[in-house]
């Protein structure tokens, strides 16, 4: 385990590479394509994407004039998904038009019921509706797809690959918080937009290889995990006895497949947007050595930072680092954690159907 963070020797950039415990030991996703559509179906998403931009505005309101107007946007996105809803019904898969047509309905009930909310002044429970709507919105945006619409580089497409989303369970037990004994984070992974990265983790979690690990680094910046004990930085398949890694995976804002193996800055594309940026407390990606694009295995790490300290594609982590998903439940608990807690179990809740090439599998 050569490789150490290089935050602790570095203070002008801080990374995110695997650790060395020997020495020191990131529901939103826009989607791109979808076959066999005869109409840019982008511009379907319009009505979806705008109710997500108007109901997700924190709630800091104090009920003054000089507050952010949340009322009258949520009015705003009430009348824009009422005004939207035929666009988005064309725009969903046939097979999926049904629950698409239920969710759009529940949407709907519950923008009326956040406006109620606001209008009795109960603060404390905007945020959880709102998480709830963003996970309806998500639904939607994932029943326009129908099948998986690009073929990921023959390279990599006999690795497992998650080609959807998943969403799972991870049951943290925290030491040393009298108040917090065991912590479910309900994280959401897009493998839409990142599949090598997300089927890499899915099938690590169907092997069991995070159950029982340990925390490794817990700095305020991120919360980091993955590192195997003994002299190997990652996961070693079994199989072959040797170590598995996976590419730099990066999806652009505009096109249809990411990118493998070199980060925007190397490619020169320094105002590319990134469809996974790393904007939200809880923001999931994999780590990785510094000088070495493709040597990400089986160490991740979440983000402790709001989007106000990274702004999208303005920062040093967006079209560096691998993100495949973002905690959407318990999030704030994550700055709780310390080097030590154990990670009792990590557990597959919804969509281990879109899993292809698990090698647990194969391996029985």
């Amino acid at each position: 385990m050569a490789a150490a963070l290089a935050s602790s020797r570095c203070c002008r950039r801080p990374s995110l590479l695997t650790t060395d415990r020997r020495r020191s030991s990131v529901a939103r996703c826009a989607l791109s394509g979808g076959k066999g559509n005869s109409f840019s179906w982008k511009e379907c998403a319009i009505s979806v994407a705008l109710s997500v931009g108007l109901i997700s505005v924190p709630p800091t309101f104090g009920w003054s004039a000089h507050a952010y107007p949340l009322e009258p946007n949520v009015r705003q996105a009430s009348r824009a998904l009422t005004n939207g809803r035929s666009l988005i019904l064309s725009g969903l898969a046939e097979s999926k038009r049904a629950n698409g047509e239920k969710t759009l309905d529940k949407l709907a009930v519950g923008l009326e019921e956040l406006q109620r909310i606001i209008e009795d002044r109960n603060r404390n429970a905007v945020a959880p509706k709102q998480k709830e709507l963003l996970n309806y919105v998500g639904t939607v945006e994932e029943d326009m797809v129908d099948g998986f619409p690009y073929e990921v580089p023959e390279e990599y497409n006999n690795m497992p690959l998650l080609k959807g989303r998943a969403t799972v369970d991870m049951t943290v037990k925290i030491k040393d918080n009298p108040n917090v004994e065991d912590c479910v984070f309900r994280i959401v992974l897009d493998g839409y937009n990142a599949p090598v990265t997300s089927g890499n983790f899915v099938d690590l979690v169907e092997r069991k290889f995070y159950d029982g690990m340990e925390i490794q680094r817990a700095d305020g910046f991120v919360v980091q995990t993955g590192d195997p004990e003994g002299p190997a930085e990652g996961f070693i398949d079994p199989g072959t006895g040797k170590s598995r890694t996976i590419p730099l995976e990066i999806m652009v804002d505009g096109d249809k497949a990411p990118i493998y193996g070199e980060t925007l800055e190397e490619l020169g594309l320094y105002k590319a947007q990134t469809k996974l940026p790393f904007n939200a407390f809880g923001t999931m990606a994999m780590a990785r050595e510094e000088f070495d694009d493709n040597s990400a295995s089986s160490q991740v790490f979440w983000l402790l930072k709001e989007s106000e300290l990274t702004p999208s594609n303005s920062n040093i982590l967006d079209g560096r680092y691998s993100v495949f998903g973002y905690v959407t439940e318990n999030e704030d608990f994550l700055a709780d954690l310390k080097v030590g807690d154990v990670i009792e179990s990590i557990q597959v809740v919804s969509g281990l159907d879109n899993l292809v090439n698990p090698s647990y599998k194969i391996l029985g």
